[in-house]
């Protein structure tokens, strides 16, 4: 039996009439988009307007955790993220430092940048989060300049 979509209720009506005629039911009585399959342990981390992934595994992988901790900070600091910098396993989970714009300057080289560190556990919750340093764009590991 094919996988049962349902359409979300702030969906484009044309897109929502061409998964319709996909050949896959579509019912109308959710807010999300949800695909029932025999794979309940898959781990779903389309990047979506939602804010928690839809099933999780007991386990992530570097890049789940990656992406994880980038989005939790870019969340929690409301600031744009530059990227993920390391992503390190732990005991009882992983370690994942992302690059944040504090404040961005005309050059962009004296943009402000840190450096922030999350705890995810083994599920992908968050832990705990802090910044572990601030510095100008340009600046050597060390703190001195290009």
């Amino acid at each position: 039996m094919p996988p049962r979509r349902r359409a979300r209720y702030d969906e484009d009506p044309a897109s929502f009439r061409r998964r319709a005629s996909s050949g896959v039911p579509v019912e109308e009585d959710g807010p999300y988009d949800e695909v029932e399959d025999d794979n309940e342990d898959e781990f779903d981390d389309r990047d979506d307007d939602r804010d928690e992934p839809r099933r999780r595994r007991a386990t992530l992988n570097a890049v789940s955790a990656g992406r994880l901790g980038q989005r939790y900070i870019a969340d929690l600091t409301s600031k744009e993220t530059e990227g993920v910098t390391s992503v390190e396993p732990v005991e009882d989970g992983w370690l994942v430092d992302v690059e944040v714009v504090e404040d961005r300057r005309i050059p962009s080289t004296g943009d402000m940048l840190s450096l922030y560190e999350c705890r995810l556990d083994d599920e992908g919750d968050l832990m705990s989060y802090r910044r572990t340093r601030t510095y100008r764009r340009g600046t050597g590991a060390c703190g001195g300049g290009p």
